[in-house]
């Protein structure tokens, strides 16, 4: 019976989606929760990012310089790594792209990409926080180098000083999660990424999100927007 709900609930949703906000917003832990609760694939183009990074080819030391300085990688590699997941047949029941579009330039390829598969963008959620709200949520993460659990130091520290508390692995900070980084990419989202408020915003996709609320508040906000 709970799966049964569970697939009526989803099939009653919105389910081709973006999220829009600045660094810290907490996108990617929204998206999460909605791939574990109701299927959504999410799709984050930070993490494609950094398995590209791992896998140690020369686009991916690439990428990792342009990271560390807090930019944005190029709309040609971004745009060819979405396009070729966004043919994955998993991405079909519904999907969320997080970190993707981050200029206009980038929404108005994927609006020709997402045409030539042959299905619309459904809604737009734009999670809405300030500058330093983003510095300590992301200069205080940690991540764990061995299974990849995070944690922050003021709001989830773990039980022992850099030691994560699932695996025992050691816990580092990344480079893009350092205060100046952070306040450069800020920067930059401002200068690049806030006109897509705008730009979806007249096509009547855009939903504003209040992104300081609580993790199960701005879920509640999302699950509301959605049906």
């Amino acid at each position: 019976m709970m799966g049964l709900l569970k697939k009526r609930k989803f099939n009653d949703m919105k389910k081709h989606l973006i999220f829009l906000g600045p660094p810290g917003a907490g996108k990617g832990t929204q998206a999460k929760r909605l791939e574990e609760n109701f299927g959504f694939e999410h799709i984050s183009t930070g993490e494609l990012l950094r398995n590209e990074i791992k896998s140690g080819t020369s686009l991916g030391r690439e990428i990792s310089d342009i990271i560390k300085k807090g930019e944005l990688v190029s709309d040609d590699v971004i745009i060819e790594i979405i396009k070729k997941y966004l043919t994955f047949e998993i991405v079909k029941k519904g999907f969320v792209l997080d970190g993707f579009p981050r200029t206009v330039a980038q929404a108005e390829k994927l609006d020709l990409i997402v045409k030539q598969l042959d299905f619309n963008i459904d809604v737009v959620l734009y999670v809405e926080i300030d500058e330093n709200t983003a510095i300590n949520r992301i200069s205080n993460r940690r991540v764990c180098s061995k299974c990849g659990a995070i944690y922050h130091l003021e709001y989830n520290p773990p039980k022992i000083e850099g030691v994560c508390d699932k695996c025992g692995g050691s816990l580092y900070q990344r480079e893009d999660d350092k205060e100046s980084t952070v306040r450069n990419r800020f920067e930059v989202y401002i200068n690049q990424t806030f006109p897509l408020v705008q730009y979806y915003s007249q096509r009547e996709l855009l939903v504003n999100i209040d992104g300081t609320k609580t993790p199960d508040g701005i879920f509640n906000d999302i699950i509301a927007a959605l049906k």
